[in-house]
């Protein structure tokens, strides 16, 4: 990826990455093209190849612009209650997702068929997953959560539940608000993690 070293290749590059997100929201990944994209930035189709070496860069660049401000929920084992920043980290991210709904319907359509997204968000995932498991193991550790969890397992299952819950109500337009949706998220969590269903 090339970067810029001008002002004027800044804003180039600038136009192109904000007329892209405009493409792909409008027209999916798949029927978006690279002459629709330069025609909305205002460029010729050659600037485009001089900032991005394919469609699918410039679509990782309009998400990594996209989630730049996107608050990662977590666990704090080390607060009096571990689910306090989660639960705001919940209500940023439904708010982030609901702001970029669109672009994430895009993501949707570009992990099902490119094998390269597809991985990337794979690890994402997996790299979230497994910091969110190492907090349920120190809350097990200090018998905050239960210990016949499998810590990984539970992380998986619970943040797919966050992202599965965003998806059905700001892409396929479920009535819920996002209110209601961190209140949901946060009794799923406390419930799935205490140590009272133990057996």
């Amino acid at each position: 990826m090339t970067v810029p070293t001008t002002e004027r290749g800044a804003r180039t590059r600038a136009a192109l990455v904000a007329a892209g997100r405009t493409v792909f929201e409008r027209d999916g990944f798949t029927d978006s093209r690279i002459a629709d994209i330069t025609r909305e930035a205002g460029c010729a189709t050659g600037s485009f190849y001089t900032w991005f070496a394919s469609k699918a860069e410039l679509l990782s660049v309009v998400l990594y612009e996209a989630q730049r401000d996107v608050v990662v929920p977590r666990l704090d084992a080390t607060a009096a209650d571990p689910f306090v920043t989660l639960t705001e980290g919940h209500r940023r991210y439904f708010e982030n997702y609901q702001r970029n709904a669109r672009l994430m319907l895009v993501l949707e359509e570009v992990a099902a068929v490119d094998p390269a997204f597809r991985e990337l968000r794979r690890r994402r995932g997996e790299a979230l997953a497994r910091r969110t498991a190492t907090t349920i193991e120190k809350m097990q550790g200090d018998g905050l959560a239960d210990p016949a969890l499998d810590p990984y397992a539970t992380a998986r299952a619970l943040d797919g539940m966050v992202s599965h819950l965003a998806y059905y109500a700001f892409v396929l337009g479920d009535t819920f608000d996002i209110d209601a949706l961190v209140e949901t998220t946060d009794r799923i969590w406390r419930n799935a993690l205490s140590p009272r269903h133990q057996t």
